[in-house]
């Protein structure tokens, strides 16, 4: 892709991240709550949603307000039980003393809800309470919703749109509607905005992706075994209707055949595509596409929040680049986080505000009109891993960035004697020819792969779990550079260029760039992973600056696969996520190689026959590097 989609920031002077905007008082005390209404769909098929109104000890108000709705597969009513616990989940997740977020620790883990994150996950009712109506809707074949489940296909975009038609008929809506959500709900809000459905004003996504598929479904072409743990979970949670809403709808029957059809919805699809030898669908292909949200097809605000570590943190800035909203109408928020710790430390002094309150303001400005300045933030805001600190930028990468290139080496540093080989990192490529295959054995369970695939439940577990990843570096050629002499700023997405040879017919390349602290800690700080037989670059799509290859977009397709040549060198580009990252002084960069990241990523049985020994080679004539953007400390 070329250079990245930018639009200068409003003329007002911008509001810097920890700012507070004014969501005015409670206007409403009291909640009424209106579960398991059914809405049916144009094939019969019958969605329910809860309600939840505003109003005072007379009753729901009966002003038309506007709507906020969510859409889950994760069966709305045991939402309804977390929500319930809302109140003193926050205030006991407030009482923990924070760390200082130079990275995300067990104790910002469990201060999650006091950010506010767990109102926005299902009903936020601190916007509730300021006059809007909120609803969580069961998707199709979920919760207590009849139909059967297919996750993101084109029927259930365009239920999403009747159950929005819907509500702008209900006497209690005034026309306007916001879409949000967390995960499944906040790529639903976007599909749901592709399609531009009447009254839509605003949608607040958090945690989302613009390709699941490809970001967590089949990263870098390789499984990953999550997948079917959610498969079970959504199939599990949907057997748990709201039994007294289904049987007061007389819907009882038609659910029970419906669950009985399709027992089991895309359990047994997902093991065919694990098990079977070059499945359709294990590749990217038409079936994976109907499934991805039009992003350059939405035209309303657009707020987009996600994590450094997050599985979806590769596109968090091309959803920003994609949709043609002005910036301030359109924002983006990333943390240093996992997928679920969203607004971890968010109220606190020098953060911004809570999660569920930035919602309400960026609802107000844009379904109700409010001029509360939120269009004057970020339009790009970024908590820096290594100090924590928040920044505002206009454009992302830095602009200010110079691109980078730091050559892999076989001289060993001394730094790294835990790991399998130990070479090193130079701004100048090696003069000399050597070969380093990667270990073998079993991979630690005990690394920030596990705690990204465990959306950061491990990091309880202690600093190994995923703010140290020596014990995982047993299996893999680690690259590590010379202690820095200043403070460097690493912006942006990264590409690995290895020189590579493979005994098999395939091999599987795991990366992690990691910052090495003087104690030797090795902080997990951006990854990457690629198939080699999948390592045909799109060049047309991919981001160049300068000419040099920054972010490779690999088409993941049956058609793209390149064969790999027992014992012949070949050529291979990985592409790692972006990053803000400061790497102190004293501190060096590294570069970790492995041949497997479970349970980040699973290779299948009849693909594993095929891979066995693997190797880096360096070759001055074929030089193995690091390409990235970085910029001195100011």
């Amino acid at each position: 892709m070329a250079e990245p989609l930018t639009t200068a920031l409003p003329s007002e002077i911008p509001v810097p991240p920890d700012h507070r905007f004014d969501i005015g008082p409670v206007r409403y005390s009291k909640f009424f709550a209106h579960n398991t209404i059914p809405i049916e769909m144009s094939d019969g098929a019958i969605l329910t949603a809860d309600i939840l109104r505003p109003g005072t000890a007379d009753g729901p108000t009966s002003e038309p307000l506007p709507a906020i709705v969510n859409f889950t597969p994760y069966n709305k009513m045991l939402n309804r039980h977390v929500m319930r616990m809302n109140k003193t989940t926050r205030r006991l997740a407030g009482r923990v003393r924070a760390s200082d977020r130079t990275r995300m620790t067990a104790r910002d883990v469990v201060r999650t809800p006091a950010g506010g994150v767990l109102e926005p996950f299902a009903i936020n009712r601190t916007a509730v309470a300021r006059g809007y109506v909120g609803l969580m809707v069961d998707v199709r074949g979920t919760g207590t919703s009849t139909g059967a489940w297919d996750f993101f296909s084109p029927r259930e975009q365009l239920d999403n749109v009747e159950v929005l038609a819907w509500v702008r008929e209900q006497s209690w809506c005034n026309g306007d509607i916001a879409v949000m959500g967390l995960s499944y709900g906040a790529i639903s809000a976007l599909h749901t905005a592709a399609r531009r459905p009447a009254g839509l004003k605003a949608v607040f996504a958090i945690e989302a992706g613009e390709n699941p598929p490809r970001e967590l479904g089949l990263t870098g072409g390789a499984l990953t075994p999550g997948m079917l743990v959610w498969i079970l979970g959504v199939n599990g949670a949907k057997w748990i209707p709201a039994l007294p809403g289904l049987l007061r709808a007389g819907l009882a029957g038609k659910f029970l055949r419906d669950r009985l059809t399709h027992p089991s919805g895309w359990t047994g699809h997902a093991l065919r595509i694990a098990l079977e030898a070059d499945h359709p669908d294990g590749y990217l292909n038409a079936m994976w596409a109907s499934k991805l949200p039009h992003l350059e097809q939405i035209e309303v605000p657009t707020w987009i929040h996600g994590g450094w570590h997050d599985v979806y943190n590769r596109s968090n800035f091309r959803m920003y680049d994609r949709i043609p909203v002005e910036a301030g109408a359109k924002q983006v928020l990333v943390d240093d986080s996992y997928h679920l710790t969203p607004g971890s430390g968010f109220g606190d002094p020098g953060s911004p505000q809570a999660l569920d309150e930035l919602q309400t303001a960026f609802f107000d400005r844009w379904v109700k009109g409010i001029d509360n300045g939120i269009d004057r933030y970020g339009p790009i805001t970024l908590r820096r891993q290594g100090d924590g600190k928040w920044l505002s930028h206009d454009r992302y990468p830095a602009p200010h960035a110079r691109v980078q290139r730091l050559y892999l080496t076989e001289d060993p540093t001394g730094t790294a004697t835990h790991a399998g080989t130990d070479a090193g990192l130079s701004p100048t490529p090696t003069g000399t020819e050597a070969r380093l295959p990667l270990p073998g054995g079993r991979v630690s369970a005990a690394s920030n792969n596990t705690a990204v695939m465990t959306m950061g439940i491990s990091v309880l577990l202690g600093a190994e779990h995923g703010n140290d990843d020596r014990r995982n570096e047993a299996t893999a050629v680690t690259f590590t550079g010379p202690p820095l002499d200043t403070d460097l700023t690493l912006t942006g997405p990264m590409n690995l260029h290895l020189r590579a040879e493979a005994d098999g017919a395939d091999a599987f390349w795991s990366v992690t760039v990691c910052d090495v602290h003087p104690d030797g800690t090795s902080v997990p700080i951006t990854r990457g992973a690629l198939l080699s037989s999948l390592r045909f670059t799109d060049t047309d799509a991919s981001y160049y600056v300068d000419g040099e290859l920054l972010f490779p977009m690999h088409p993941l397709t049956a058609d793209s696969a390149r064969p790999v040549r027992p014992g012949h060198p070949f050529d291979i580009d990985i592409e790692i996520n972006p990053t803000e990252a400061l790497v102190r002084a004293g501190h060096r960069l590294r570069i970790a190689v492995s041949h497997t990241s479970f349970p980040r990523h699973l290779i299948p049985p009849w693909r594993k026959r095929g891979i066995t020994r693997q190797t880096v080679v360096l070759d001055p004539e074929h030089p193995s590097y690091l390409s990235f953007q970085s910029y001195r400390q100011e």
